[in-house]
């Protein structure tokens, strides 16, 4: 089954993969997807998953604004910051 995967959207973008669903250690279904990479087998959780595309890019959009949100917290502090 095809996913998208968002966990690395800011630094590698959205990609697709094929992978299927699974279970965590507490047995709850359909909250991890694996698949295989060069014989690895790599694991997504949660809300690092989604079953389209957009659902995929509302999620980077959400992760950008608060990564923006995010440096300008920062600038302010280092604008404030005196030596």
């Amino acid at each position: 089954m095809k996913f998208w995967i968002s966990k690395y959207a800011l630094t590698q973008g959205i990609y697709e993969v094929e992978a299927e669903k699974t279970t965590n250690h507490l047995g709850e279904v359909e909250t991890m997807i694996m698949h295989k990479v060069d014989g690895m087998l790599v694991m997504y959780h949660g809300k690092e998953w989604h079953v389209t595309k957009e659902e995929a890019m509302r999620k980077a959009e959400e992760m950008r604004l608060k990564k923006i949100e995010s440096l300008k917290k920062s600038i302010i502090k280092l604008e404030k910051l005196k030596f």
